[in-house]
């Protein structure tokens, strides 16, 4: 209701209301609340219950550090760097550069051909179908893994807008220490707790 002035005797503005509840919100967000809430209800099955499970502010921290250190080249770069050759009339190098592989097909065949030194996947992939058997793969490869938050975050390492997966295949002399302490603590966390984490159901509150 409008307040009265008790000086002039005109009214005033109506005061603020919280309007969230009436706003036609998009259809992506309706579908994101809806599905958070069915999670919430319903018994959710171990393989997919194990993608709420992602590493701690930490470690995650870690992770993306060593990830930007790796990241491919942009399309403006690439072509920046053709160009350049193309002026010093070099041909292109035959050794391939150390960076992050992405892809989920590329990663798929660099776990099955034992190449992936640690994969990272999104918690966030959808639908789940498209990741909900990459832990499995790894656990049966002997890959460290590790599920971290959001796949936009993924995808700003690669220039891309999402990621589902991503890996590494090697690293320089110098960050292999801290490449072995990640991975000592994903093995930890991920693959030493197999028989844990495929018997823990989420949900069902």
């Amino acid at each position: 209701k409008a307040v009265v002035s008790t000086q002039s005797g005109h009214y005033g503005r109506e005061p603020k209301r919280d309007l969230r509840r009436f706003v036609r919100w998009p259809k992506y967000i309706r579908l994101q609340r809806q599905r958070r809430t069915l999670y919430q209800r319903l018994k959710v099955p171990p393989s997919i219950n194990q993608f709420t499970m992602t590493v701690d502010k930490s470690l995650a921290t870690n992770i993306f550090k060593l990830l930007k250190k790796y990241q491919p080249e942009s399309s403006a770069e690439k072509k920046e760097r053709l160009r350049n050759m193309a002026a010093a009339g070099k041909t292109e190098s035959t050794k391939k550069p150390m960076v992050v592989k992405y892809g989920l097909n590329h990663v798929t065949g660099l776990i099955e051909k034992k190449k992936a030194q640690l994969v990272i996947i999104a918690h966030d992939v959808d639908p789940i179908e498209l990741v909900v058997w990459l832990p499995a793969l790894c656990r049966k490869m002997n890959i460290p893994y590790c599920i971290v938050k959001g796949k936009s975050r993924l995808g700003r390492v690669v220039h891309k807008k999402n990621a589902a997966a991503l890996c590494i295949t090697g690293v320089k002399a110098e960050d292999k220490n801290a490449l072995s302490n990640i991975i000592s603590s994903v093995k930890t966390n991920y693959n030493d707790r197999y028989d844990e984490i495929r018997k823990t159901w989420g949900g069902g509150n």
